[in-house]
């Protein structure tokens, strides 16, 4: 196995981190052709931004490292949690309940798998 490696970062992305690793769980492992298949046909709403994580990771390998796009596969695809914003819901009586609307962080790690 060769040790290059590639990362591509998307920050800030407006959602949960639980809801956008339901979909990074499903494309660890894979070849990048065949994740990106997967993401432009997914039904999750936050597919897209998966997408274009992985779609600029690719393009760092291929224009930045020169590495082969069809050797590439997602090595690892890791969410971590960005800022949560607290607000108030308004409520009956004069109350305010609290509610919190998260921020996530996804970072996407390619790397060339050669064949056996």
């Amino acid at each position: 196995m060769s040790d290059k490696s590639v990362k591509a970062v998307n920050k800030m992305i407006r959602v949960s981190p639980q809801k956008i690793n339901l979909v990074a769980k499903k494309i660890r492992g894979m070849k990048v052709d065949k994740a990106l298949t997967f993401l432009k046909f997914s039904t999750k709403r936050i597919s897209t931004d998966v997408y274009s994580t992985v779609y600029s990771a690719m393009s760092n390998a291929e224009n930045d490292h020169f590495m082969d796009i069809d050797q590439l596969y997602i090595k690892e695809a890791y969410v971590g949690q960005g800022l949560k914003m607290r607000r108030f819901r308004p409520r009956a009586k004069g109350r305010g309940a609290p509610i919190a609307k998260y921020f996530s962080h996804l970072t996407v790690v390619l790397a060339e798998r050669e064949e056996v």
